[in-house]
């Protein structure tokens, strides 16, 4: 596997450029800003984009991903419960100071047991929501890992104080869906640094019962 983590924009998202070294086919993961730092990493790995994935519809997630489509030409791809997000990227860009980025039109929706494929790479989506209603978590079984957008971090987890959040939600995520995984994933947050499953169950000040 092919995997580079490329912090982007001014709340350095963490996004994934994975690729099949084989087929070097790629999907990227939260183009959230800085598409030329991402685009210099599909051509340096000689990757073909085949598909955007988003982790939820926060600007810093989401961003780029049209400038991406436009250059790619791969489909983007979301959670539906998140569609009411998508359409405030103007006011979410308010928020922060930011320009408006352009508008994002979703291609597939995703839902739990789903699949995103990158050659014979593959990945199942597990909605996990609570830091938005829509927020997907996406599990690599073979390689252990999960890329967890902004529901789990390093020692803490999503904030649940924006439109669409719910603690209940994300506590039932994390401990139905997330902890169910073993101990040794590794967890690539959408922001920070790489954790595990197992130094987060015995650690994290969210998760102890």
């Amino acid at each position: 596997m092919i995997h580079e983590i490329i912090a982007v924009g001014p709340l350095q998202c963490n996004c994934s450029v994975i690729g099949d070294e084989s087929t070097r086919e790629a999907m990227v993961i939260d183009p959230g800003d800085d598409i030329e730092m991402v685009m210099q990493a599909v051509r340096k790995h000689r990757l073909t984009v085949k598909q955007i994935v988003i982790t939820h519809a926060h600007i810093d997630h989401v961003g780029g991903a049209t400038r991406l489509k436009q250059l790619t030409g791969a489909p983007i791809l979301l959670n539906e419960n998140d569609n009411a997000l998508l359409k405030m990227l103007g006011v979410q860009a308010s928020w922060l100071g930011m320009k408006p980025p352009e508008d994002v039109e979703i291609d597939r929706g995703i839902a739990s047991g789903d699949l995103v494929k990158a050659g014979a790479l593959e990945a199942q989506v597990i909605h996990t929501p609570g830091h938005t209603e829509g927020s997907v978590c996406l599990y690599f079984a073979p390689q252990e890992m999960l890329i967890a957008g902004d529901t789990l971090f390093a020692g803490s987890i999503g904030r649940t104080d924006l439109p669409g959040g719910s603690y209940d939600s994300i506590m039932r995520s994390l401990h139905e869906h997330v902890l169910a995984l073993p101990d040794e994933t590794l967890v690539i947050p959408g922001h920070g640094p790489a954790t595990t499953i197992g130094d987060e169950r015995l650690a994290n000040p969210f998760l102890q019962k």
